[in-house]
């Protein structure tokens, strides 16, 4: 699996590490702020595609593939996030691309991962622990469940909408080929394997329509 990962996001990252060290012991806090808000962000927004103002990231941050990422104006994140579009795995080239709209925030240890493509309209909140992805690894086919899972050809069924003002509640899944209207809501724990209109709530393990909300 290609790793597209610059140096200086690395050695960024070390520096996060240590300086969350003083953090979580509440040592020189002003700095450890200081640095994830200016020194950490500045740095990985300019390994990516398009980037708006107001980028700040809480903590450190896997990005994989930062040249098919656009994210718009007034991105905030909290640590541990996996942001991820992949070019190529096991000898297939795919072309991903993410696309995050405006005023959207991310909590704690969410991944996003990509091959084909995801969008994320303005003012989305995503709670914590939420995993957002257009790919499975392998088709659900005789054929493919007796290869090994790490050798099988990653697959999209389509990509992932998800429009604006749209609350993601904690522990979601948003699997390939949904698309989230404006506006719903998605209660903790759910996993989402199919669409869902405007005005939405969407609860479940599998996600089923709660009800719409109308004037």
């Amino acid at each position: 699996m290609k790793v597209i990962k610059s140096i200086p996001i690395a050695i960024f990252n070390i520096f996060a590490f240590i300086i969350n060290l003083f953090y979580t012991y509440k040592i020189t806090s002003s700095i450890s702020k200081m640095f994830y808000k200016k020194i950490y962000s500045n740095a990985i927004k300019k390994e990516l595609k398009k980037i708006g103002k107001n980028f700040y990231i809480e903590g450190s941050a896997e990005i994989r593939g930062q040249k098919y990422i656009s994210i718009g104006d007034n991105f905030t994140c909290f640590g541990r996030l996996r942001l991820e579009a992949y070019d190529f795995h096991n000898g297939v080239k795919f072309n991903p691309e993410i696309v995050i709209g405006n005023n959207v925030g991310i909590n704690f240890d969410c991944h996003i991962g990509c091959i084909n493509k995801i969008v994320i309209g303005d003012n989305v909140l995503i709670a914590s622990k939420v995993y957002i992805t257009d790919h499975d690894h392998g088709k659900a086919t005789y054929e493919n469940i007796t290869i090994p899972p790490a050798k099988r050809i990653l697959y999209s069924k389509g990509p992932v909408n998800i429009f604006e003002n749209v609350w993601i509640g904690e522990n979601v899944t948003i699997l390939s080929n949904v698309t989230i209207g404006a506006n719903s809501i998605i209660g903790a724990n759910s996993v989402v394997t199919k669409s869902f209109p405007k005005n939405s709530i969407i609860l479940g393990n599998p996600a089923k329509l709660y009800k719409i909300i109308n004037k």
